[in-house]
């Protein structure tokens, strides 16, 4: 990535999409927990008094989507639910070990933060999860660098007043210029102002739009789904070649054939130089052993982004 302006941005637990983000992840937890070998693709969509679930499972856990729901959102929400099983022309694959779907996954780590995060998504991230802990409510963050210094950072925050949000934001980063709520304060936000669909934050999720991502979605999907596994593989491959050969940036791509258990594509974009990715276990089953997928709860990657906080794809081989 070279040294030109960039720009990323973040946005709260509070946001419509992170909503339901973190409804279809719950949902996905609680099918894990009464069977660990649940298939699950759930999607959510929300907004003003109204939720629906929709989406295939195949388990033997029996859960309560629709209390698990109302203990997101309230009991004023009407819920409709409509879960069916996989089909069976998808299960056969899946039941001798194939990926779930077809799909390109993307990974990425960089030498330029702690994290192995791009230096604006970090700050974007950091600066909505401070504003967060003050303002519990939905709000966004925008942060723009140049050269390693921080040009613009922009946030809207629910409940927020201007001149209070100012004094927060220069206390959380310094910035050549700040942006409070440009449209005007408001009160109004979440489910309350808009919809929410799960799975519609993918740049967020990823590493912000300096870095491209695959295309596919990750919450409401079990390990089976490549999307999400693949991406947490991508990631941690991308990790592992920075250490291992000392470089500035690495990029790492996957693509896997619906059916079928090894990839079609594993290289490794290791500081411009294009390698093979070797030594790892890619099929579904490999990817949940090596980043130990049944310990994950996975609601929890559902609302600070997937990548850079500590998970099992964010570790380094020893």
């Amino acid at each position: 990535m070279t040294e030109n302006i960039r720009t990323a941005e973040f946005v709260s637990p509070g946001h419509p999409d992170k909503i339901c983000d973190f409804i279809a992840d719950s949902i996905l937890d609680a099918h894990h927990a009464g069977d660990p070998d649940s298939r699950v693709a759930i999607e959510i969509m929300g907004g003003h008094r109204l939720v629906t679930v929709n989406g295939e499972v195949t388990s033997r856990a029996q859960i309560d989507a629709e209390r698990i729901v109302r203990d997101i959102v309230g009991d004023d929400f009407r819920i409709i639910a409509n879960i069916v099983a996989q089909s069976p022309e998808i299960s056969q694959g899946v039941d001798t070990g194939g990926a779930g779907d077809q799909g390109i996954m993307k990974g990425y780590a960089t030498s330029e933060t702690e994290s192995l995060m791009p230096l604006e998504y970090e700050l974007a991230r950091k600066v909505c999860r401070e504003l967060y802990e003050i303002y519990p409510y939905d709000g966004k963050t925008q942060v723009t660098v140049e050269g390693g210094k921080v040009k613009t950072v922009l946030a809207s925050f629910q409940h927020s007043k201007n001149d209070q949000l100012i004094e927060h934001l220069r206390r959380i980063i310094g910035a050549d210029e700040y942006l409070a709520n440009p449209a005007g304060e408001w009160i109004m936000g979440g489910f309350d102002a808009d919809t929410g669909l799960s799975g519609r934050k993918l740049v967020i999720d990823n590493y912000g739009p300096e870095v491209a991502i695959g295309g596919g979605s990750f919450s409401g999907k079990d390990y089976t789904k490549v999307d999400r596994s693949g991406a947490y593989m991508a990631r941690k491959v991308a990790v592992d070649y920075l250490e291992k050969f000392g470089a500035k940036e690495v990029v790492t791509k996957l693509a896997y054939a619906i059916g079928k258990p090894q990839p079609v594509m594993a290289v490794a974009v290791v500081d411009g130089k294009e390698m093979p990715i070797e030594g790892y276990d890619l099929t579904p089953a490999g990817l949940r052993k090596l980043l130990k997928l049944d310990s994950v709860r996975f609601a929890d990657t559902a609302r600070w982004g997937h990548f850079g906080r500590g998970f099992t794809w964010d570790e380094p081989a020893v």
